[in-house]
């Protein structure tokens, strides 16, 4: 007969519970590398998500910082009609171009804003260029996209006769047809089809004196998803360390960005050699924090500092554009447009 001692007895349990500890923490290991992906939602909108080959700066520009932040992350291009409700019912896990306009937030965790948006006024006509407030538009007719209309910041504002359009396109087409003076639209967006006139040799749209309205897109996850605050986190820290190294100025397909890199209050001028060249102007640099330039703006190139302007080209790719860029928004499809302009 095998007797066993209380001393060997004692020294197997301690050996067979580390071994059950190992194994638990391998499966939580495993179950973790396995884990499945935090789902977020958007609705296609005109040269920055789409989910059908088009132009996407958002999803080029997230998918970068969520490879460079770890994060496991997927993308759904959907309906605006669907997108509220596959939140709401746990199919998504949040929305991943979220614009807050108004709208009740509490059942988010919200990142910082990744991106601005600036709302123009912008029109065939001059005199847009006078236009600072809402109010100046009053009683007239301005055309405007539904994802912006249907907010409470804007429902709130009387007297504007708005003509509401489901997409971009159908927006443009108002100011082409003449059937609105006025449209408010993105910075970026009336950028996209001055770059189509122009190339086009048609007159480009002006804009008003300054930015209506301003906002942003934010990754907003639902607070049921357990580990949304690190996500968060996560994404906040790896944005701001990307654009200050200019890493998404490619995805965002602009030449110069801005932000108060160095805190002394002034934004400075962020490039990359992926995409900017000593020809690009800096007067079309796109804030990201909404911090106005000075004579005190630094110049940072791939993250490296540069005093002056001319240091900062140096360091600069020196080819020159042969050509005009061409318009994100597709030349074919606004084709017609641009016979009605």
């Amino acid at each position: 007969m095998v007797r066993l001692s209380a001393f060997s007895l004692s020294i197997f349990t301690q050996r067979l519970s580390l071994l059950g500890i190992s194994l638990a923490l391998c499966c939580f290991s495993v179950s973790q590398l396995h884990a499945a992906p935090t789902k977020l939602g958007a609705a296609s909108f005109e040269t920055y998500i789409s989910d059908d080959g088009e132009p996407a700066r958002i999803n080029a520009l997230l998918e970068k910082v969520f490879k460079k932040a770890e994060l496991n992350i997927q993308l759904q291009v959907m309906r605006q009609a669907f997108l509220g409700s596959s939140v709401l019912t746990g199919k998504l896990d949040g929305e991943f171009a979220y614009i807050n306009l108004g709208e009740d937030t509490s059942n988010y965790v919200l990142s910082d804003v990744y991106l601005p948006i600036y709302l123009y006024a912008v029109s065939k006509d001059a005199d847009v260029e006078a236009v600072k407030l809402f109010p100046h538009l009053k009683d007239n007719r301005v055309a405007i996209e539904n994802r912006f209309a249907n907010t409470p910041s804007f429902r709130l504002l009387k007297n504007i006769k708005w003509s509401r359009n489901p997409t971009t396109f159908d927006a443009f087409r108002q100011l082409a047809d003449d059937r609105a003076l006025y449209l408010i639209t993105s910075q970026l967006l009336a950028r996209e089809l001055n770059t189509l006139l122009a190339n086009d040799n048609e007159e480009t749209l002006h804009f008003s004196a300054k930015p209506l309205a301003k906002t942003g897109f934010q990754i907003a996850i639902s607070k049921n998803v357990a580990n949304a605050k690190s996500i968060v986190a996560q994404f906040n820290q790896t944005v701001s360390l990307m654009q200050d190294k200019g890493e998404l100025n490619e995805p965002l397909a602009l030449a110069w960005l801005s932000k108060d890199v160095n805190g002394d209050g002034v934004a400075d001028f962020i490039g990359h050699s992926s995409i900017t060249t000593a020809s690009d102007v800096l007067d079309t640099a796109y804030s990201l924090d909404g911090n106005p330039t000075s004579d005190a703006s630094v110049f940072y190139i791939d993250g490296d500092r540069y005093e002056t302007l001319e240091e900062a080209r140096a360091a600069l790719p020196a080819k020159e554009n042969t050509s005009p860029r061409e318009s994100l928004l597709d030349k074919t499809t606004y084709q017609q447009l641009l016979r009605r302009w």
